[in-house]
This record gives C-alpha cells, sequence and structure tokens, in this order.
C-alpha cells in the first residue's frame, strides 16, 4: 500500500490574500481550483511536482455561511498558515485499518467533493482533514477514477516538510502507523507549526 505526499494546506481568512502571498513568495501565481460546496470554501492550487500541490483554501464568499465550522481551520485562523496535509493512497479502507491495528486511529472515511471553475465536479474520499494531533498529522486521501488536481498545474519545487510541535514522538509513532514516516522532518518544539520549503527560481523560500 505505498503511500505518498499529495497536498500541503495553506489557510486563512481570505483567499485572494492567500494567492497575493504565495505569489509574492514564490513568484508563481496559484490558479483557481473550485468550489467546496455546502462548506463555505473554496481554494486556488499550485503545483509541487511529483504529483503534489499546495491548497490555498479560504470562505468563498459566493456560499451562504455554512451550518458548520469551515474545514481545516478556516474560521479559526487570522493569517496565513499552512495547517494540515495529506498523503495519497488508492487503498484508503485498508490504511486505515493497518493504522488502527498499530495503535493510531486517521477516523473514519467520508466521500467530498469539490466543482472545478470548468464546472466538472470532481469525487474523493479521505479522513477527517484536520488530520491528528491539530494537524501534524496527515489526514488520507484516495482520488478515486478522479482526475488527479496536480495535473496541468503550474509548479514550483517542495524541498521539505518540517513539523515542530510538543508531542514529537506521538506524532512520529502516527506517521508510521499511516506508512508516513519518510514523509515529513519531526522535531521537537514548544508549539505546533508546520513548514514547507519551496525551490523557486528566487532560491529556497519558507511557507508556514
Amino acid at each position: 500500500m505505498p503511500i505518498e505526499l499529495d497536498h500541503l494546506v495553506y489557510a486563512g481568512p481570505d483567499l485572494q490574500a492567500l494567492i497575493d502571498e504565495v505569489h509574492r513568495l514564490t513568484g508563481v501565481e496559484p490558479v483557481a481550483g473550485g468550489r467546496h460546496e455546502g462548506r463555505g470554501t473554496a481554494n486556488a492550487l499550485l503545483g509541487l511536482g511529483a504529483g503534489r500541490y499546495l491548497e490555498l483554501l479560504g470562505p468563498d464568499p459566493d456560499q451562504p455561511e455554512p451550518d458548520r465550522p469551515r474545514p481545516l481551520r478556516v474560521d479559526e485562523v487570522d493569517r496565513p498558515t499552512l495547517v494540515g496535509w495529506a498523503v495519497r493512497t488508492s487503498a484508503i479502507d485498508d490504511v486505515v485499518a493497518s493504522a488502527r491495528e498499530a495503535g493510531y486511529d486517521p477516523g473514519d472515511v467520508q466521500a467530498m467533493s469539490r466543482r472545478t471553475p470548468s464546472g466538472d465536479v470532481l469525487r474523493w474520499r479521505l479522513t477527517p482533514p484536520e488530520g491528528g494531533l491539530g494537524g501534524a498529522v496527515p489526514f488520507l486521501i484516495d482520488w478515486q477514477d478522479s482526475p488527479h488536481p496536480s495535473h496541468g498545474l503550474p509548479e514550483v519545487g517542495l524541498h521539505g516538510l518540517t513539523i515542530t510541535c510538543p508531542e514529537a514522538a506521538q506524532v512520529s509513532t502516527a506517521l508510521g502507523a499511516v506508512g508516513a514516516a519518510e514523509l515529513a522532518a519531526v522535531s521537537e518544539g514548544p508549539v505546533l507549526r508546520l513548514s514547507a520549503e519551496l525551490d523557486t527560481a528566487g532560491g529556497i523560500r519558507t511557507l508556514g
């Protein structure tokens, strides 16, 4: 059951501000991704190479206020923040079962979708997108038959992902349980922080 890094989630209270910030940092402008209908969010995307991408996630001004909190702490963060990440598998139910046997529960699998600007609907299955331990542990995603969102995106490189947190040992154990131990560096620190090093035309830039 190969596990690959799928995407990083960069959230904030204003989607256009996220786009402008990433454009300034990388020199490459993210493109519109689509809307999560009923969730109150929309996104923009930037490729990270090797089938990976950066998701910029914020409130969708064209949707009414949702009847539940927006996903991935969008309603909580007051500035652009790297709030979580996802790993990809084509056997999500098996990975969940294996992780539970190893002592870590990624949560129940649910279905989700979004409409692209062209009107197409992408459908996928995933574990709760908030991830584990505040977002330090990735959620699992299975794109099923949908085309992967990274196809055709403008790109920068992903040099590395670092997780700093007080529960470094727990995070490392959970990463091992879902098969993602080699995908991020984990270090001990007083507060949770995710940071990504991006390889841009202007050199390495840190997002987080």
